[in-house]
């Protein structure tokens, strides 16, 4: 069994994936106002994230009384392609795993998440559980545009 690993979702997105993409990408301050994360933090001002940005997102995606932290950093921002690659840098996440990035890609009526991960040991499990939150997080900015 190895330790790294890669997890792959699309889900399409009636609303169209490029305003997907422009909400993570120009209003992420917006995220928490439509979505379950319940608190989100950006190193600088206005409203849009760039490459260097350090994000702070507090969710809770299984249902326990302890919020999780995740903090990231902004690795690629690509929008020809409507992509954004977020390396994991901090939070609770972390305790499980050596390393963290998550991509999202949007286009057409399609939205992409990637998880490539390394696990600190072989009986971590596969990061399913904030994998599926993500994807639900996604299917809630849909029904938010579609209103």
């Amino acid at each position: 069994m190895g330790l790294k690993g890669k997890l792959i979702g699309s889900i399409e997105v009636k609303c169209g994936g490029h305003l997907i993409h422009d909400i993570l990408h120009a209003n992420p301050r917006n995220v928490p106002n439509i979505t379950k994360i319940n608190h989100f933090e950006m190193d600088h001002e206005g409203e849009s994230i760039k490459i260097g940005s350090i994000i702070s997102w507090t969710y809770n995606d299984d249902g326990s009384e302890k919020d999780k932290i995740v903090k990231e950093v902004i690795e690629a921002i690509d929008p020809e392609e409507k992509s954004i690659t977020w390396k994991v840098i901090g939070g609770d996440l972390l305790e499980l795993y050596d390393s963290l990035t998550i991509i999202t890609a949007c286009e057409h009526e399609w939205t992409t998440c990637s998880f490539i991960y390394e696990k600190k040991t072989e009986d971590t499990p596969e990061p399913l559980v904030p994998f599926g939150f993500l994807l639900n997080l996604i299917k809630e900015m849909e029904g938010h545009l579609l209103k």
